[in-house]
């Protein structure tokens, strides 16, 4: 493209220009760029923000570039906890952490599955963890541990407690218009954090969580009457990293996806961003870095990797796109086969979409059944470890949907997720189904009367005994985590009291967990193993590090801000181009 033919006044005054050179026409070299910057990021969640971050704090010149109308990504409607084992956070409050532990508690849970989860990179993330944190907290961003939250195997050696952090609750009004562009209709507007969650689910009929109920709305009064408006988990870390990222100086166009790399001898020296129907060519002096997320939203890829439409959470814009593009650059990729899978019911009028399960499959009076009939797992499962189990059953007998049973005190007592739908248009669905008794529920869904009957009966003995002699529920303390203490077995009760209740459960996800194959600076690696100059990207762009796991409360997002933290670092020191 010529660069006459742009209008350089409407791309400086809606995308910003600060940090960014308009290329000299008259110099030979410069002819095909429009513009220069240092780093050019792609995407704006945590690991696409936290690279910006950091390379404007080594005093590079930075571009943000996203490739929808709204910024934040799936981190944004996330829960917001990153799992960082062993950070200053945890450091500075004397709790009991060591690398050392958290490696063992990796490689016993992790393992290793290939290069993504290498012990280069597992020790890459863990020695990294303290950097995104020491650098926000000197931009002015303040942490909450969530003190009592397990590993999610917390029973295996190097397993432990209070590993990961969150956001503090963020005043929005610090953004001003800027947080209009976000999918802030898609989330509850409250500032609250993970361990609110954890008791909340309760139900205000249990003291702790009617307890909880008031801090929470006292933290909101107070914010309200100190003229804030407070926001937490996803929101707040989404609203932090942007704040920050603003701070810097930083400009971040909307509208403008990567759509290609340019490569000259092997270097990525820039990339063609289309911003809002124009194509722009970017000339880059340290890197590319691809934060775009991961593709659960691209229909197409589900079908050919994982064999399910989806039903995700994931943001829209989480479709692959940025992975392409690598793919396109010569990029290696791998455990595409993988996604960070949780339950999730069918989103009203996208069956694309899923809206995210946390507890309600956990607490007492609940039990989950196959089209059979027939209970075939332990229901509180980590939701990866859950969603693979119930994906592997389903190969030999039909689970897809599966049905969360539940009696009247579930209902009663404990919060369900699916209300932020709404119980009533979920009824009409058909994704909720009532009936007064188990056999007249066995008929409302389609599954033999009897072996729901049956299940129920043995499911109620464990009940009463406090002990699951099937599936072992409630015998570590992540299960216990999300269950209902009042109970011998945390997350045992019967189903005995009418009228009952099936919720139908997805295999859904929080996203994708394969894609580019990096290294432990961040660098795209090609075919043959060796980095791409150049080209870095993390988070959901990437293949995970976690492998095909789960070891704790966010980690998606732990390794997405450590490795976008090493990236953006290691471009701006060593990517001279």
């Amino acid at each position: 493209m010529a660069q006459e033919s742009l209008d350089k006044k409407s791309l400086i005054v809606s995308g910003g220009a600060s940090g960014i050179q308009w290329s000299d026409e008259n110099l030979a070299i410069n002819q095909q760029w429009d513009i220069t910057t240092d780093l050019l990021v792609a995407g704006t969640g945590a690991a696409a923000l936290g690279a910006a971050i950091a390379g404007a704090d080594e005093e590079a010149k930075v571009l943000v570039v996203e490739s929808t109308d709204k910024w934040g990504g799936t981190t944004f409607l996330s829960g917001g906890g990153f799992w960082l084992p062993d950070n200053p956070v945890m450091q500075r409050e004397g709790a009991c952490d060591a690398k050392e532990e958290a490696l063992k508690y990796m490689e016993n849970v992790v393992h290793d599955v290939g290069p993504a989860s290498s012990r280069a990179r597992k020790m890459a993330f863990l020695m990294g963890v303290a950097d995104p944190v020491n650098t926000l907290q000197k931009y002015g961003i303040e942490f909450i541990r969530s003190k009592v939250y397990p590993d999610y195997f917390s029973h295996l050696p190097g397993g432990s407690y209070g590993r990961a952090l969150e956001i503090k609750a963020f005043d929005i009004k610090k953004l001003g218009d800027w947080y209009e562009k976000t999918r802030h209709d898609e989330i509850i507007p409250l500032p609250l954090n993970t361990d609110d969650f954890a008791e909340l689910a309760r139900g205000i009929t249990n003291p702790k969580g009617l307890l909880r109920a008031l801090r929470v709305a006292g933290r909101t009064a107070k914010g309200m009457l100190a003229g804030r408006k407070l926001r937490g988990m996803g929101v707040a870390l989404s609203s932090a990293l942007m704040h920050v990222v603003r701070k810097q100086g930083t400009p971040v166009w909307l509208n403008s996806p990567i759509t290609k790399l340019i490569v000259d001898d092997g270097v990525v020296v820039g990339a063609i961003v289309n911003k809002e129907g124009k194509d722009v060519r970017v000339r880059t002096t340290k890197g590319v870095f691809l934060g775009t997320g991961g593709f659960a939203r691209n229909a197409e890829w589900r079908k050919k990797y994982h064999g399910i439409p989806g039903w995700s959470a994931a943001a829209p814009g989480d479709d692959g796109s940025g992975i392409q593009v690598g793919i396109d650059a010569g990029a290696e990729v791998a455990m595409m086969h993988l996604a960070w899978g949780a339950p999730t019911i069918p989103f009203l009028g996208d069956d694309s979409r899923g809206v995210l399960l946390i507890w309600e499959r956990s607490m007492p009076h609940s039990v989950m059944i196959d089209q059979h009939g027939n209970r075939f797992i332990n229901e509180a499962l980590p939701y990866v470890e859950f969603i693979q189990e119930v994906l592997d059953h389903n190969k030999d007998v039909p689970c897809v949907p599966s049905w969360i049973v539940t009696d009247h005190r579930h209902a009663k007592k404990y919060v369900n997720l699916a209300s932020t739908v709404g119980i009533d248009k979920l009824k009409q669905a058909g994704t909720i189904i009532e009936a007064p008794t188990l056999r007249e529920l066995a008929q409302k869904i389609n599954v033999p009367s009897d072996n729901l009957e049956a299940t129920v009966e043995r499911f109620n003995g464990f009940a009463r005994k406090g002990v699951d002699e099937d599936f072992h529920r409630g015998e570590n303390p992540y299960e216990n985590y999300y269950g209902d203490p009042s109970y011998p077995n945390a997350n045992l009760g019967e189903l005995s009291v009418g009228p009952f209740r099936a919720l139908k459960m997805m295999p859904g996800d929080i996203g994708t967990k394969g894609g580019l194959l990096t290294d432990e600076y961040a660098r795209v690696l090609d075919k043959s193993g060796q980095p791409i100059a150049g080209l870095y990207a993390g988070g959901n762009t990437t293949a995970s590090v976690m492998g095909q796991t789960y070891p704790g409360p966010g980690s998606t997002l732990g390794p997405a801000l450590v490795f976008g933290f090493i990236g953006g670092r290691h471009a701006a020191k060593h990517g001279d181009l």
